[in-house]
């Protein structure tokens, strides 16, 4: 039977979700990708024990991820059933609901009738009677925001979810979700959002800003920008990789020449300072006290372990990340 590293909470500090009681881990794991039905079980199974032996204590799933839809959520329910059971209490699990899942008019996006019946599904996958976190996916431009929030708020309510969350939300309706979550005595956790150094999206709309003031929190993904921030493209494009598979979020014509230069020059700085590429670009991701946690993605356990080592690395100097704004605004 499985055993955890006894000193698995000595890795790092535990960083707090603005003024919530809650702390997360600076890096988490991801269940996007290499979860599925057609992945290895045994290889999963290692890269979470793995993960949670190392102090990682969140674990961030949604209905939709696999594939198919739901099965990462149903890799995840064994793991916890056959391994994990006896540490409940010390994990951290979120979902989301809002993308495609089933087929008629109730599938997908913010409606009641879907992040209800979507919330159900999940914790029958998972094998949980509760989530730690329940995100609405991304905004429905259709639904009323009052419907799709106070669905959230009434998971929580009912002790499906101990915190709510949004996910991929603009800046005004992020500002009107907190008002309404804030209304129906159910507050605001953390807002998940897409942030890295090839993507500065929300520090440009001033999201972290908002976010302060408001004393909530961000969790941002795809930290690595989908694999670009590593040293997995430097030298073309590798046979297997996501960018030389169809379907993917990362075509192989995103990656120009001019893109590879600057990933080089930031290899550099990484080099200099004797880090990979992966772990500066995690440590500048949640280099703003707005960021508790960055979720990253690992096909291995040997990655979740490469990866935490940005914990312990010295802070960017500001001589560095100078050169690194000037790199990235070429």
């Amino acid at each position: 039977m499985y055993s955890a590293e006894s000193e698995r909470y000595n890795n790092f500090e535990y960083v707090r979700c603005g003024k919530s009681g809650l702390k997360l881990p600076p890096l988490s794991l991801g269940l996007w990708h290499n979860f599925g039905r057609e992945d290895d079980y045994e290889k999963s199974k290692q890269t979470v024990l793995t993960a949670f032996d190392s102090g990682i204590t969140h674990f961030d799933l949604a209905n939709n991820y696999g594939p198919p839809p739901g099965a990462a959520e149903q890799t995840f329910g064994k793991i916890l059933r056959e391994e994990l059971g006896a540490y409940r209490d010390e994990i951290i699990v979120s979902t989301k609901a809002g993308h495609p899942m089933w087929d008629g008019p109730y599938g997908d996006w913010g409606s009641r009738k879907h992040l209800t019946a979507s919330l159900d599904q999940s914790l029958e996958r998972l094998g949980l009677d509760y989530v730690d976190i329940f995100y609405t996916h991304r905004p429905d431009p259709e639904t009323p925001l009052e419907e799709t929030i106070r669905a959230v708020s009434d998971s929580v309510m009912a002790g499906k979810a101990l915190y709510p969350g949004i996910s991929k939300y603009k800046v005004q309706d992020t500002i009107n979700a907190i008002e309404i979550f804030e209304r129906l005595d159910t507050p605001l956790l953390v807002h998940q959002i897409n942030y890295s150094m090839l993507d500065r999206t929300p520090e440009n709309l001033r999201l972290w800003d908002v976010l302060k003031a408001k004393g909530k929190a961000a969790v941002v993904f795809s930290p690595l920008a989908q694999g670009l921030l590593t040293d997995k493209y430097l030298n073309g494009i590798p046979e297997g990789s996501r960018a030389a598979r169809e379907g993917t979020f990362l075509s192989s014509e995103k990656i120009t020449p001019k893109l590879v230069e600057k990933i080089k020059r930031l290899n550099e700085i990484a080099r200099q300072r004797s880090q990979t590429l992966a772990q500066m670009a995690l440590q500048w991701a949640t280099r703003d006290d707005c960021v508790c946690s960055a979720i990253v993605g690992a096909s291995s356990p040997e990655q979740i372990l490469d990866s935490l080592e940005f914990a312990k690395a010295e802070p960017l100097s500001e001589e560095q990340l100078k050169t690194i704004e000037n790199i990235l605004s070429d």
